[in-house]
C-alpha cells in the first residue's frame, strides 16, 4: 500500500496538483496547504480529486476549524488528534507548530503538544505525521547551528519510538531525513515522499 506524504504547499496548486497526479493508495498532508489561511477552497478543490483518500492535519496557516470545514466540504478525512488503522499500521496525526515569533494561526505550546501526543502512546507499530519536527534535529535545522521545531514532539519520539515520524513546518530542512532512535524520521516538504507498506495477510 503507497501513502503520499507531504507538507507545505504554501498556495502552490501546481505542486498539489502534480502531487494529486501521482498514484496512491492514500495522500497525507503534514499542514501547511495555505499562507495565513488565505483560499484554502482553492485546495480543497485539487485535494477532493481524490477524495476519500486524503488525510491532513493543519499547518500554523490553517485552524482546526478550517480544517475540519474544508474536510467536511471536500469528502477529505481530518487526521487531526485522532488515529486510523492502514495497512497494519496506526496514523496519527497532530497538527500546529510549536509557537513562532509570527502569531500564526495554528501554534501550540509545549505543554500543549505534549498533552495532545499522549493519546497516542500505546499505538503500536505506529505512523506519526506532525506538522511541527522534533527540536535539535536534522529536521528542524533553519541554517548553521539554529533549530526551531518542538521539544514535545522530540521527547515523544525518543520516549516511544514510533516506526515511522513525517512532518514539515521548516522549508528549509524539506527532503532531510533522519534515524531517531530506532524511528525513521523525514521533513516532507511540498515534494512529498512516497512510503511504501506491505498490507499483511
Amino acid at each position: 500500500m503507497k501513502f503520499l506524504i507531504f507538507s507545505d504547499i504554501h498556495s502552490d496548486l501546481a505542486a498539489l496538483n502534480a502531487l494529486m497526479d501521482t498514484e496512491a493508495d492514500y495522500y497525507i498532508c503534514a499542514g501547511d496547504l495555505v499562507n495565513w489561511s488565505r483560499r484554502i477552497d482553492a485546495c480543497g478543490e485539487i485535494l477532493r480529486r481524490r477524495a476519500g483518500k486524503v488525510l491532513l492535519v493543519p499547518g500554523n496557516h490553517e485552524t482546526v476549524d478550517q480544517v475540519a470545514q474544508l474536510c467536511a466540504r471536500h469528502g477529505l478525512q481530518n487526521l487531526h488528534e485522532t488515529s486510523v488503522e492502514l495497512a497494519g499500521h496506526h496514523f496519527a496525526g497532530l497538527g500546529y507548530s510549536s509557537l513562532t515569533p509570527f502569531d500564526t494561526p495554528g501554534e501550540y505550546t509545549e505543554p500543549e503538544i505534549a498533552e495532545r501526543l499522549a493519546r497516542f502512546e500505546t499505538l503500536k507499530p505506529l505512523v506519526l505525521i506532525c506538522h511541527a519536527p522534533p527540536y535539535h534535529t536534522r529536521l528542524d535545522r533553519i541554517r548553521n547551528l539554529l533549530h526551531a521545531g518542538s521539544k514535545s514532539v522530540r521527547d515523544f519520539l525518543m520516549r516511544h519510538q514510533p516506526e515511522y515520524f513525517f512532518c514539515g513546518h521548516i522549508h528549509e530542512a524539506a527532503g532531510v531525513s533522519e534515524i531517531l532512535g530506532r524511528t525513521k524520521s523525514m521533513n516532507v516538504g511540498k515534494k512529498g515522499y512516497l512510503l511504501e507498506l506491505e498490507v499483511p495477510q
